[in-house]
């Protein structure tokens, strides 16, 4: 028994560490590992770039690192540190527990740190601190102590992408944002949507269309139609709407109207009685039932009534919501009140857009409720406040109805904003202007989950002005920088871009290029607002006729500073050697220096700090490796660099080293056999069988190179086996899943290959050459030449070639 416990959770004896293989990011330096740990004091993780070993120690370690100690002085405190040193230390923070498994998850995200407890990652955030310099190479996580066992169970790793939004949004910004962004206030919008709902309108005569008579006293108690009508059943047909309940006293009518309002009451159990009959009377079920519940557990409990004894009452909302926003945690039948929207039942305003009329006739409160704004709007003696009608200027029709269809379901309709990409950018605007801000929350993470290369420019013109968006802004920037070649090829959209985000994208330290020649190119397109793609060959034509002044205008100082962040000297000298003659040296002062200076440093070698610690004389950290194609059969391609670990061994064929995996359509065989695609050797037979996708007959031989890499394929190479089943149409793709193909090249009625045995090769040309993907297939899209089996993909050797990252 005893050793069945033991193999259930896993000890790390003191001053050690535990590196299973498992812990490990699938996106350096973005990760969240939940766990639990049995320990007095000193649960201790370790995040670095490469596993460490068994005797490791964070203190002994000089690579960059970050370490978190849960508990750490005897249990006091939780510390933080980095590369060492310690930046958090903070007292009473994520405590450990000797006598039973404590259930935590740490996050990192880009240098956001992020700490909780309990069992569900995520949520109950204890602390949280971010590195301004972060460490985004950190992979790796270790499990440590100091001077005490640990016992570490139910370890996981999970990925952030769906998460890390969440986490942002409790960051103080006024901590630990960039300089430049110090002086800007920004509210905790959670806390702000928990102080602001219905109960601010609970017993008010803001916005009131209904109220109760109550007591013999006859006290006038307000109320909202709309609210009542999808709480209960109420006699709302009078369009005064008075409502007549003498028989009660006014604390059961006011526990009955705090219980639709807030989802919560109190009331003394001598009035449960009364508040059920009333409760029954309206048809507010979910009420009566909570009496009934709790009468007949004081009824089990033999308890006799105590008139000066309260219970409490609440609403059972099974919402994921972490807060109390409406109808959220209130009873009210989300069906009946999208009903009354859609027939404008009880509605008291109507809503009209310049130039689209009218678009809406929802309720004053409903608007209230989520958006301040509209809520001043209707109540402090703005021409709205006394009239039926609100006309809007500069606002999308299809947006604003998108926006209202949230307010009275609490939930974004992913299938119409998913469908437009132009929609859901709108109402992220809209919910901005209007200050509904869960709206803009679900916008901002939906937005960052389906963020692609295709649309990083057209998000980044849109939200570059808006404050509350600087997380998409700065997460658009780095995709644009990690995909520079492709966003600056595939559109010229780029070219719209404002100064600042510009330039933004051509600082980032996470700038990816193939060349230093494409930022050039971009950077003067930039400047001439082009209309079409072109490099810098174009814009030296160009000025032989005009200068800087008339082709770059208002820009051309911008230029002059981008060129600045230039990596000039990591060019190549011929190339550098054509520019110092170019018109574009001639006329442009700082590109003339810049040159001059490049060539200088490659052929004089200069030395010095000035250069050691200039960034433009480094190669760029995260650039990609040109695996160029030389000659069918050559040792250049992806395939074969694999096999030699990356440049690190001897050759061995990367199948049975296990660096890439190969697949077919059909099931392995002798004549199936992912190992002879990759080897050197030439294979008589070797074919991929057909099988049925989608109802059609498909054949393909698939290569994945690796979660941890990348290619941009500008060309492939493969060889006919030694059947006469010669290919005539196919396709070459790439994903990055291995679910969603992108055709990189076409071939139709191709009869290149014509020969048993022969190599053939083709370029991939166009903007989809520029795009990074893990995962390659040829696919076999018509009838080979064999009239016996027209189906079979029969080619003995594959070869990738491009940038390889």
């Amino acid at each position: 028994m005893m050793e069945k416990k033991e193999r259930e959770f896993l000890t790390v004896p003191p001053f050690e560490c535990a590196w299973p293989k498992d812990l490990k990011f699938r996106e350096a330096g973005r990760g969240c590992v939940a766990f639990e740990a049995f320990a007095r004091n000193d649960v201790t993780l370790v995040f670095r770039e490469n596993v460490g070993s068994q005797h490791y120690h964070y203190k002994r370690d000089n690579s960059p690192h970050y370490t978190v100690i849960l508990g750490s002085h005897r249990n006091r405190r939780l510390k933080i540190e980095v590369d060492g040193k310690a930046v958090v230390d903070v007292e009473g923070v994520g405590l450990c527990c000797s006598s039973a498994f404590q259930s935590y998850w740490i996050s990192i995200y880009d240098g956001l740190i992020s700490i909780g407890k309990g069992r569900y990652p995520f949520q109950n955030i204890v602390f949280q601190w971010l590195d301004t310099n972060p460490n985004c190479s950190v992979r790796y996580v270790g499990l440590s102590s100091w001077d005490k066992h640990v016992g570490y169970r139910n370890v996981n790793v999970l990925p952030l992408m769906h998460n890390h939004l969440s986490l942002w949004k409790h960051v103080d910004y006024g901590d630990c944002v960039r300089e430049e962004y110090r002086e800007v206030q920004l509210e905790d919008e959670l806390t702000a949507y928990e102080k602001w709902g219905l109960e601010n309108f609970l017993e008010s005569w803001e916005l009131s269309d209904a109220s109760f008579i109550v007591g013999m006293e006859e006290r006038p108690v307000p109320a909202h139609k709309v609210i009542l009508a999808s709480s209960g059943n109420f006699p709302l047909s009078s369009s005064e709407a008075v409502i007549e309940v003498k028989g009660v006293t006014y604390s059961v009518l006011h526990s009955l109207l705090e219980f639709i309002y807030t989802g919560r009451t109190q009331i003394q159990e001598s009035q449960l009685t009364p508040l059920m009959i009333l409760s029954l009377q309206f048809e507010v079920e979910t009420l009566v039932r909570q009496c009934e519940e709790t009468l007949e557990r004081l009824k089990l409990n033999e308890k006799l009534f105590d008139s000066s004894k309260t219970v409490e009452l609440s609403y059972p909302s099974t919402s994921p919501h972490c807060c109390r926003a409406f109808p959220f945690g209130l009873p009210v039948d989300r069906q009946r009140l999208k009903q009354m929207h859609l027939t404008g039942e009880y509605t008291d305003v109507n809503i009209y857009i310049e130039g689209g009329g009218l678009v809406s006739q929802p309720h004053k409160i409903i608007l209230s409720l989520w958006s301040v704004p509209f809520a001043k709007m209707f109540t402090n003696g703005m021409s709205e406040t006394n009239s039926s009608e609100v006309l809007l200027r500069d606002v999308s029709p299809e947006a604003f109805k998108g926006m209202l269809d949230f307010m009275y379901s609490g939930e974004l309709n992913l299938e119409v904003t998913m469908e437009s990409g132009a929609l859901l950018l709108q109402l992220l605007l809209l919910a901005d202007q209007f200050g509904v801000t869960l709206l803009h929350q679900e916008c901002c993470k939906t937005l960052l989950e389906c963020l692609s290369e295709d649309t990083v420019c057209p998000i980044l013109q849109a939200v570059s002005s808006v404050q509350s968006c600087k997380i998409i802004e700065e997460t658009c920037e780095r995709n644009f920088s990690m995909h520079f070649d492709y966003c600056t090829t595939a559109s010229i959209d780029f070219t719209l871009l404002d100064e600042t985000t510009f330039s933004n994208i051509i600082r980032h330290p996470d700038l990816t290029v193939t060349s230093e020649e494409k930022v050039v190119d971009a950077i003067l397109m930039w400047g001439m607002k082009a209309k079409n793609i072109y490099g810098w060959e174009v814009v030296d034509g160009l000025m032989i006729y005009s200068t800087p002044e008339l082709l770059f205008g208002e820009r051309l100082q911008s230029v002059y500073d981008l060129l600045s962040f230039v990596r000039f000297p990591i060019m190549p000298s011929p190339l550098l050697k054509k520019f110092e003659k170019s018109n574009i040296s001639r006329h442009i002062p700082t590109f003339d220096f810049l040159v001059k200076e490049a060539i200088g440093y490659i052929e004089h070698g200069f030395s010095g700090p000035e250069f050691e610690q200039n960034v433009r004389f480094r190669l760029r950290r995260s650039s990609y490796k040109e695996l160029q194609y030389l000659c069918d059969g050559d040792s250049n391609g992806v395939l074969y660099f694999a096999g030699t670990s990356y440049g690190e061994h001897q050759w061995v064929n990367p199948v049975l080293a296990k660096t890439i995996t190969i697949t077919a359509s059909s099931p392995p065989s002798r004549f199936t056999d992912s190992k002879v695609l990759a080897s050197r050797t030439y294979q008589g037979t070797s074919f991929a069988g057909p099988r049925i996708e989608d109802g059609h007959s498909s054949a393909w031989w698939m290569v994945d190179i690796g979660p941890d890499h990348q290619l941009m394929c500008n060309y492939y190479t493969l060889r006919q086996d030694g059947s006469r089943a010669y290919m005539r149409s196919w396709i070459i793709q790439g994903s990055l899943d291995g679910k969603t193909w992108t055709n990189l090249r076409i071939h139709e009625n191709d009869q290149t290959v014509c020969k048993a045995g022969q190599f053939a090769s083709w370029p991939v040309v166009g903007p989809n050459a520029l795009r990074p993907f893990r995962f390659f297939r040829v696919v076999l899209t018509g009838p080979t030449t064999d009239v016996s089996n027209p189906f079979n993909l029969c080619i003995c050797f594959l070869e990738l070639y491009g940038y390889f990252h």
